[in-house]
Formats: structure tokens, sequence, C-alpha cells
């Protein structure tokens, strides 16, 4: 069968080694968003899974690695927000997916309850062969309460040889009775130099890495999506002072929550810059001359507040431009 390994993170895959070996049959995968939670994820449970795994790592060769790989493994079930399921291409249940194609609703972003109710059954049936099934959470964080209750006695006690991965960019946002029955792995921040070199190979011209790793405060998986964005070096250092002189452009083609984010970026950096503190994601000399600490502060607060309804606003456009509008008049009090 033909090698279907992909460009996996070097500290991704020394992740998957280290924790290889580890006992346990529930662990949390925890960090900041950007790490590579998804990634360790699938790679740990391909290694969980494989029929001849090496070195710790998932052999890239097997049936079963194929199997993973394709989507269509009988001993994995993966857990995740219907939007993330599609964008992942993880097929989603008849029920949902016809649900969907029938316009009844849209794809969830919340993992569903019905989607729980699959998994335990999941655990109590079993497995395909000799290896152990698998059932991998992501993001963790976006189990509601009702469906975090439902997991919890099949965490505590699976049925058979069943393993959970839980990973999650905001565990702190995780029940405690959750993360009392898992173990906990934090996520491993690569170096400046490896993660520079991984963007490269992964597309990213060589002179706008730095510039993209700064952006994305020194997460790599985050630099690929701004990338993907459309943003690179230039774009990325012209929009502090495009906002402060009421110039949207840069933003074109951004959707609010993703604006939200690059201005919460630009606020704490407006900030620090004022406290004489090193700036995170913005190069000191792209920042315009915002002085006024409190119309900085208060312009956080209402960052944190609009984040909580941009996923649906009413009106896209507007609640862009009315975001723009309060930037320049943070940045110009």
């Amino acid at each position: 069968m033909t090698n279907i390994q992909s460009n996996i993170a070097p500290w991704i895959s020394a992740q998957v080694q280290h924790l290889f070996e580890k006992k346990g049959h529930a662990w949390l995968f925890q960090g900041p968003s950007g790490l590579g939670q998804y990634q360790l994820a699938i790679e740990m449970s391909k290694a969980w899974l494989c029929l001849q795994p090496k070195d710790g790592k998932a052999c890239n060769i097997c049936q079963s690695c194929h199997l993973v790989e394709v989507r269509t493994h009988p001993d994995l079930y993966v857990l995740m927000p219907e939007v993330q399921m599609l964008d992942f291409e993880w097929p989603l249940s008849e029920k949902a997916q016809k649900e969907i194609d029938d316009k009844d609703r849209k794809p969830s972003r919340e993992i569903r309850v019905e989607a729980v109710r699959d998994m335990v059954e999941f655990t109590q049936r079993t497995s395909s062969g000799s290896q152990d099934k698998v059932v991998l959470i992501y993001p963790a964080e976006k189990l509601n309460l009702y469906a975090s209750n439902m997991i919890l006695k099949t965490l505590e006690e699976p049925a058979g040889n069943t393993r959970f991965i839980l990973s999650s960019e905001a565990s702190h946002q995780l029940l405690p009775t959750i993360r009392s029955r898992c173990q906990t792995h934090t996520m491993i921040w690569p170096t400046e130099s490896a993660a520079i070199k991984w963007l490269v190979e992964n597309g990213i011209e060589q002179s706008e890495a730095p510039t993209l790793l700064k952006a994305s405060g020194g997460r790599p998986d985050d630099a690929l999506n701004l990338a993907s964005l459309g943003i690179d070096d230039q774009l990325w250092n012209s929009i502090p002072k495009a906002i402060f002189k009421g110039n949207m452009s840069s933003l074109e083609g951004l959707t609010p929550t993703e604006v939200i984010k690059i201005f919460q970026k630009l606020c704490c950096d407006l900030i620090a810059h004022q406290l004489r503190a090193n700036t995170r994601y913005f190069d000191e000399s792209t920042l315009p001359n915002a002085n006024n600490m409190i119309a900085l502060s208060n312009w956080f607060k209402e960052l944190c507040k609009e984040s909580k309804t941009s996923e649906h606003p009413f009106n896209a456009g507007l609640m862009i431009e009315s975001l723009c509008i309060q930037a320049e008049k943070a940045m110009r009090d």
C-alpha cells in the first residue's frame, strides 16, 4: 500500500512518540489555539489503531492508517461540531446529513447531544479488530452542559477497550468533572526557527513566514490560517494605520469574527506599546500613536462583547463597518 504520510510538524510527531506508551484510557490535550491540537489527536488516534506501529508512531502504510486517512475507520469515532466535521471532511450521520441537505437546519456549531448518544452506542459495540476503539472529541469545549453530563459516565467507565482523546483550545471551559477524569497533556510550543521552517515547507514564502508567525502569536497553525485568508506580511503591516485613517480595504473578504480577532491583537499591542512593553503581534513601527489607555481598555471590552454575537451577525458588512468606526475612535481619542 502507498505511504500516505502527510507533512506532520516535527513537534507534533515528537509528542505522539512521547504519549504513545503512556497508560490511561482518557487524555486531555490542552493549550491555546494554533498549536496543533487537532493534528495531535488524529496522529495519536492513528498510532493507537495502527496494526504495526513503529518507534511510537503510526506506520502510515497499513490498512488501519489508510482507513483513518480516508475517514472511514470503523473503530474511530470523531465527535465535533458539524461545521468542523464538514470542514475536515468527516462524514455526518445519515440523519444529520439529510436534515442539512434538506435545509431543515444549518450545521451545528456545538457538539450535538444526538452525536454524543451515537458515541455512547459506539463504545458499547465490539471493535472490528484486535486494536482499541478510539473516541476523538475536538474541540472539547464545544460540548454543551447537557452533552458534557451525558459523556461523564462513559468517560469514567468506558465499555470494553475504548480510549478517549479530548482535544481543547479552552480547557478552562470544560466541566471540572470532565477534566478530573482525564490525564492531561499540555501542547508544546515550537521554537521560532522550527515553526518558520515548517511554514515554509507548507507553502509560506520565507520572507513572509516571520511576520505571519508573529501575527499569530507564535502559533504555526494560526499562521497558516492567516495565509489562507489572503493575508501576507505587507497587508498585515498595513492594517493598524489603515484603520486609524478610516480605511477598511485591508479587511476586505474577512468575517466579523476574523476582524474582531485582528482588532483584539491590535488593541493588546497598542496597550503594550503605551506601557513600553514588547508588542506581540504587530511590529512597533506599524502602530499609530494611540495614547488614551482608558479608550483602549474600553475598546477591548467592547470587542469581547461583540465576539459573542459575531458568528451570527444580522448584517456582516454593517457589523464590520461598525467595528472599524469603533476602532478608529478608540485609537484617536
